[in-house]
């Protein structure tokens, strides 16, 4: 099976960390973000890689070489003319991820636990077309899901905004989304026509007909760690980091 790293963000909420150096290479006990997650994801199989870069794209060029992709089969997806966000991220990367198996995404400001076998299972018997990692959480911008974990709409506390794609479905919860999540390739041939887009609002529109499903992992550890103060939580909530 294969994966995409997003690792283009330019990391603004870090402040002076990444000034002069791309998020994804800001180190957490003496590891970079990137590197925590290739040792993730390929700790569960997923040997075929590509990576997405724009914020100082050629340090985390360099940084791949100078570690000899790790092993493995890393490829980069260049995002320096234009950054795509999430959803055209995965449009530009189709040539790599599109065969019969559904593929990988994850986020490289995210530290967790995850049991990412219990999540191709979960997905591969929905037989959606796709499935995202979500937990009971404080933040502002909420998923929306019936009983059965389905995406019915999404809400932003803070601004009041809401999106319903399924009137008819009752609310059942409302769950924060982890930035991990496995697609079925057959995402390519129903995403939206623009360049740069979200893959949310996409969702969104798919989950009027499509099976677009949330998976709930409140028993593991995950952590955000793209934001202020977040770095020296990691050190206490991954002390296995420095060691592993």
């Amino acid at each position: 099976m294969k994966a995409m790293i997003f690792a283009a963000g330019k990391g603004t909420r870090l402040g002076r960390l990444t000034s002069d150096t791309p998020k994804a290479l800001v180190k957490i006990n003496g590891i970079s973000m990137l590197e925590n997650a290739i040792r993730k994801v390929s700790g569960h199989g997923f040997k075929e890689i590509i990576v997405n870069v724009h914020h100082f794209a050629g340090q985390i060029i360099d940084f791949l070489e100078s570690k000899n992709n790790f092993g493995l089969d890393i490829k980069i997806s260049d995002e320096r003319e234009l950054l795509l966000e999430t959803g055209g991220a995965l449009k530009k990367a189709s040539w790599f991820l599109e065969g019969e198996e559904p593929f990988l995404v994850y986020n490289v400001d995210v530290l967790t636990d995850l049991d990412l076998d219990e999540l191709i299972k979960a997905h591969q018997e929905s037989s959606s077309l796709a499935t995202m990692a979500v937990r009971h959480r404080d933040t502002v911008r909420y998923l929306i899901t019936d009983k059965e974990q389905n995406l019915i709409g999404w809400r932003n506390i803070k601004t009041g905004d809401e999106i319903i794609s399924r009137p008819e479905k009752k609310e059942h919860e409302i769950l924060a989304y982890s930035g991990i999540q496995l697609i079925s390739t057959g995402i390519f041939k129903k995403l939206p026509s623009e360049k740069v887009f979200s893959i949310i609002p996409a969702y969104l529109d798919l989950a009027v007909t499509e099976k677009i499903k949330c998976y709930i992992h409140d028993d593991t550890r995950w952590l955000d760690i793209g934001k202020p103060g977040s770095l020296d939580q990691a050190k206490l909530l991954f002390p296995e980091i420095a060691n592993s």
